[in-house]
């Protein structure tokens, strides 16, 4: 095993590696594919899902498997400490995936899906070990709204954290009827 060595080191440097990005450190295709799999069989690296592969166990991971992707919904309330409760990741992507739960590392991740127009409001947090795309506090309850997964007990916990300015910003890329049910809710 010529490149196992540098793979692993690769491994090391990286949170999730391609099929693609591996190939092109070893230079052969065909190659890449046993590499992965007697890697694989070692149990030195974890499989995230079809040609993404990991050193690590975080099922957040995908999110970079389902690029552009963000981490959102009940997941980002979490990180922005309005939902308490422990929470499988929530994956908000433009690609054309199936969407649902999914299992990663024998955890749950729930995917969806939003149209490009509407992907925008996350930065990049350090989140546990790694950094993530995690929907900002605006952007999380726009979305919990459009995916009508808000619940009334946070309304009032949100009120008190969102920036006024930026979530009227953000709400000029939306129709003006989800608009006015947004703007409603802040309002009572």
């Amino acid at each position: 095993m010529k490149y196992i060595n540098k793979v692993r080191e690769y491994f090391k440097n990286t949170s999730v590696a391609s099929i693609g990005s591996i190939s092109r450190l070893v230079g052969n295709k065909n190659y890449t594919y046993t590499l992965l799999n007697h890697l694989l069989k070692k149990g030195d690296i974890n499989r995230i899902k079809k040609g993404y592969y990991t050193v690590h166990e975080d099922p957040s991971l995908i999110v970079y498997c389902l690029k552009p992707a963000y981490l959102g919904l009940q997941d980002a309330m979490s990180f922005h400490n309005i939902w308490e409760q422990e929470t499988c990741p929530v994956v908000i992507t433009t690609r054309k995936v199936r969407t649902g739960i999914r299992k990663v590392f024998d955890s749950n991740v729930l995917v969806k899906r939003i149209s490009p127009k509407y992907f925008f409001g996350y930065d990049f947090y350090k989140y546990g070990d790694f950094v993530f795309p995690v929907s900002d506090m605006e952007k999380t309850f726009i979305d919990l709204v459009y995916f009508r997964e808000i619940g009334d007990e946070f309304v009032m916990k949100f009120k008190k954290k969102m920036n006024i300015k930026k979530i009227n910003l953000y709400l000029e890329k939306y129709p003006e009827n989800f608009r006015r049910k947004v703007l409603d809710m802040l309002r009572d």
